[in-house]
């Protein structure tokens, strides 16, 4: 467990998001967490890399989100790590958001899990379509290059 709370600043971030999905649109949002859980979160204790957003009726829901329990916490303290938990958004971002993930090939990823200045918990979305083979191999190359020409200039 780290020793220090996280109180402002980034707690997750999903780098795989940006290698197998083109983001084309990305979205703040809000997340429904009970007391036990934000403070596993505090402590770094959440993995998003296998995250996704489903819609339920007229919410959206955050799956595959891990949020593991700390391990000093009471017994009482009980909650279920892999439960899907509802975004917080305006009903018109809410619509906005659901007519692109019934678009075919969209699918809405968590990037970010962060606290902002006022210390709430906000998720950083992204709105993306899968990669192919040869996409995610164009991405590899470029950012090489990238790396490379940066040592060109400097050298």
């Amino acid at each position: 467990m780290p020793r220090q709370i996280i109180k402002f600043g980034q707690v997750a971030e999903n780098r795989k998001a940006r290698y197998s999905y083109s983001i084309e649109d990305t979205v703040e949002a809000g997340i429904s967490l009970t007391g036990a859980e934000i403070k596993s979160v505090r402590y770094g204790l959440v993995s998003i890399v296998d995250g996704f957003v489903q819609r339920r009726g007229r919410d959206l829901f955050l799956a595959g989100v891990e949020i593991q329990k700390l391990p000093t916490a009471a017994r009482i303290v009980n909650f279920d790590e892999r439960r899907p938990r509802q975004l917080l958004l305006h009903r018109t971002q809410i619509n906005r958001l659901i007519g692109k993930l019934q678009e075919k090939g969209a699918t809405i990823v968590p990037l970010k899990f962060y606290f902002n200045n006022r210390g709430r918990l906000k998720v950083l979305l992204g709105v993306g379509y899968g990669k192919s083979k040869v996409d995610k191999r164009e991405t590899i190359k470029r950012r090489e290059w990238d790396k490379n020409r940066a040592r060109i200039l400097k050298g």
